[in-house]
């Protein structure tokens, strides 16, 4: 090696290596598993295959290391079928049994405290607080966070973070963030995929797990009872082309999922349904609670920024897929909505 060359390369490896956002998350954990901390993590209220995958998998990363950990979620405490599967869930507390006071908290995928529930408090509470999301409506809380509205799906950043506790993924941490991976990603087909998306699904499906089996249970398994519900639930569907770059929406209820001899979580799937509709950039389903209210789960083609939409109305997401909740009665809702969508 020259003289230049040489002096080049001590000056290179002298160069501290540049910070990255995971970096702060990264040494809170790490001080947590020397201290042997008592950590919460929680995903989001009624957690989907994102919120419970990324949970599962750095509460169990964290385990491993050392670290007393509880995972849950808020309530309802109960898991739908299709997710109650994943490694670790039987393990899962309900939050009554967690310490309001831990030494650390981590919230998993919730784009705002309020989709935290009744753990909200614990961002308070504990001696430090850990924010880890993908929603690109996240205004930023908690005492230290990674978010990043870019990543496809949180199981991305915990993967990062797995990494950075010096934790091997093996089959089973892979086959929750490949579930949470997956469902975020619309099986890959969202335009959130991006390239270094396809190489952790390939680092993943090198430990060996049955990716099409995890599939076929998060997407293509469903009581009889669900075919009545969606002919139900499509035979109501209304198009309005003139709303926005065009709407079409339909709605349903816990009650009438009950009728049909389904779960409340079952109408969550509605919506990826009618979201085939050619005529309509946005896809809307109101799904009736048993408290009178409203939630509302939008998809968009690609024209229509439904983040902006789902904050103006109280809640939040992504560009092309994002929800909230409305106290109004159905009417009023889809008006609302309406008008949201044909603002500039």
């Amino acid at each position: 090696m020259t003289g230049s060359a040489a002096s080049s390369a001590a000056r290179s490896a002298r160069r501290p290596r540049p910070e990255r956002p995971s970096d702060a998350v990264a040494a809170v954990l790490n001080a947590a598993v020397e201290e042997r901390a008592t950590v919460v993590l929680a995903g989001h209220v009624q957690p989907d295959a994102d919120a419970l995958g990324s949970t599962l998998a750095l509460a169990e990363g964290l385990r491993r290391r050392g670290a007393r950990v509880l995972a849950t979620f808020p309530g309802p405490f109960t898991l739908p079928v299709s997710l109650g599967w994943l490694p670790g869930a039987e393990g899962l507390v309900p939050s009554t049994a967690v310490p309001r006071y831990p030494d650390v908290f981590i919230s998993l995928d919730a784009a705002s405290p309020n989709r935290l529930g009744e753990l909200a408090p614990l961002l308070e509470n504990a001696r430090t607080s850990v924010v880890v999301d993908h929603h690109a409506s996240n205004p930023g809380f908690g005492g230290v966070s990674l978010i990043d509205g870019a990543a496809p799906a949180t199981v991305v950043l915990v993967a990062d973070l797995l990494d950075g506790l010096g934790v091997t993924v093996d089959r089973w941490l892979a086959t929750c963030l490949y579930a949470g991976l997956a469902a975020d990603t619309g099986s890959f087909r969202f335009g959130s995929t991006q390239p270094e998306t396809h190489e952790l699904a390939a680092r993943l499906l090198a430990t060996g797990i049955d990716h099409a089996a995890i599939s076929q249970r998060l997407f293509d398994t469903a009581p009889f009872g669900w075919l009545g519900l969606l002919s139900v639930v499509t035979g109501r569907a209304v198009l309005e082309p003139g709303v926005g770059a065009g709407l079409v929406w339909t709605w349903s209820s816990v009650a009438e999922a009950a009728e049909h001899g389904l779960p409340g979580e079952q109408l969550e799937a509605l919506v990826d349904v009618i979201r085939a509709t050619e005529e309509a950039d946005v896809s809307c389903v109101l799904k009736g609670q048993d408290d009178g209210t409203w939630s509302v789960s939008m998809r968009s083609r690609g024209a229509t920024d439904l983040s902006r939409v789902a904050v103006a109305l109280g809640g939040g997401g992504h560009r092309a897929a994002a929800g909230y909740t409305s106290r109004l009665d159905r009417e009023a809702t889809i008006a609302a909505l309406r008008v949201e969508l044909s603002t500039d």
